[in-house]
């Protein structure tokens, strides 16, 4: 392990498109610093070396880990091969940073955390989303108790994705490796905040289907209706097959106030009880973490940049992180809760 002054080394495990946002978020914080990176492709892994300035680049990813440099390794591979990797790491005594999801099913999920826990290193799941400005705000809100009893909690995930994206990744939409569609992969970060306001639903009743990509295996289109352990409603919907893509939108409407927020941006933020500042909330509202609606790379860097930070700071202070592998689990739980119940046509209970 690194000292308490000397940068703490990443590998980042995987060459898609993600693994170019860990390593722009790794090389602009202080005390963090980019050894190298692995892929199945040595021709791929060397040309993301060279564009971020790594020393190294490999195939084998054994002697990756176990380099001594190395004390955090992020896991960039495809949703379903996410266990290898992060089992190999954790092994090695490395703390990991996981990409959304975590895996594609509780099982295997349940497998990469005892692991972890049994060589007592750290999992860090990304859930980037959780740490914008808007959501934030969201999360205060809620706690204070500003909207009263939740009336209707939900999530909207309305965007749009090409016939290409799908042809030039294969995985993508795929059982085995994506573990589902438009849900597991694109609203699973609305969803993750769809509980973190609002709490885990009591129960969920889900329909979901290929209305445009018919070419995939998993759904483009999803919808469902939840219910909470204290009554509360909601819904989800969730697609990748309309155009032109929407703002996922997180609407928390309560007996006492109701707010909807837009990616990041604070839309609406309306409460029986007025309070100082809250003029200002939706006028000062941005989206500096970017949206994901109409392109997978039309995001910013900046809400990885703010979680590898956080887990910088919780390596080096002992402060608690921000979102730990049992809160990530909850999203794939509600995921595969709605997958199960579209795919028997019955309620479901979490």
């Amino acid at each position: 392990m690194a000292s308490s002054t000397s940068p703490l080394g990443f590998a980042i495990l995987g060459t898609g498109m993600i693994a170019g946002f860990h390593a722009r978020a790794i090389r602009e914080i202080p005390g963090a610093r980019l050894v190298g990176f692995w892929g199945r492709r040595e021709d791929k892994a060397r040309a993301l070396a060279r564009e971020h300035g790594a020393p190294l680049a490999t195939t084998d990813l054994e002697s990756l880990v176990r380099r001594p440099e190395v004390q955090v390794v992020c896991i960039t591979t495809p949703s379903g091969a996410h266990l290898k990797p992060a089992l190999a790491a954790i092994a090695a005594g490395k703390h990991v940073v996981v990409e959304k999801p975590l895996e594609i099913t509780v099982g295997r999920v349940d497998a990469l955390l005892a692991a972890a826990a049994a060589a007592g290193v750290v999992v860090a799941p990304i859930f980037q989303s959780r740490f914008g400005a808007g959501a934030q705000r969201v999360k205060a809100a809620v706690t204070a108790g500003r909207l009263g009893r939740l009336v209707l909690a939900s999530a909207y995930v309305k965007w749009h994705r090409t016939a290409d994206y799908y042809a030039a990744q294969p995985w993508k939409g795929s059982l085995t490796l994506d573990g589902g569609g438009a849900v597991m992969n694109q609203a699973i970060h609305g969803l993750d905040l769809l509980q973190w306001f609002a709490g885990m639903p009591a129960e969920i009743f889900a329909w979901k289907t290929r209305r445009v990509h018919t070419g995939i295996e998993a759904e483009d289109t999803a919808c469902a209706a939840v219910r909470y352990g204290d009554g509360a409603l909601g819904t989800i919907e969730a697609s990748t097959a309309l155009w032109p893509g929407w703002s996922r939108r997180i609407e928390l409407c309560g007996e006492h106030g109701s707010i909807v927020l837009e990616d990041d941006r604070i839309t609406r933020w309306e409460f029986r009880t007025r309070q100082p500042g809250d003029e200002a909330v939706v006028a000062g509202s941005d989206n500096a973490l970017g949206s994901g609606a109409s392109a997978p790379n039309a995001i910013s860097h900046e809400g990885h940049l703010r979680q590898i930070q956080d887990l910088v700071y919780h390596l080096r202070t002992g402060s608690p992180l921000a979102i730990n592998g049992a809160e990530a689990r909850k999203a794939v739980a509600l995921v595969c809760a709605l997958y199960e119940s579209a795919e028997h046509g019955r309620p479901v209970t979490l």
